[in-house]
């Protein structure tokens, strides 16, 4: 699943968007996230709305590009 974040500026974003998304159930792993791209990439099946809910949780806007 491929996700963009926009909001994340720096290391520390990128850290608070990968432990927000491993805590995510249904995500099996956290492939990345680049603040350069502006998106995530993990592997399992969480649902859609639950992972864009967890971004948001911690201040990031976030919008699954492709399942």
């Amino acid at each position: 699943m491929r996700i963009k974040v926009t909001g994340m500026t720096c290391n520390h974003c990128v850290m608070a968007v990968k432990k927000a998304l491993e805590r995510t159930p249904g995500i099996e792993r956290v492939v990345e996230v680049s603040l350069e791209r502006g998106e995530a990439i993990v592997e399992g099946r969480p649902d859609p709305r639950a992972v864009v809910a967890a971004i948001e949780e911690e201040g990031y806007q976030a919008e699954v590009v492709e399942a």
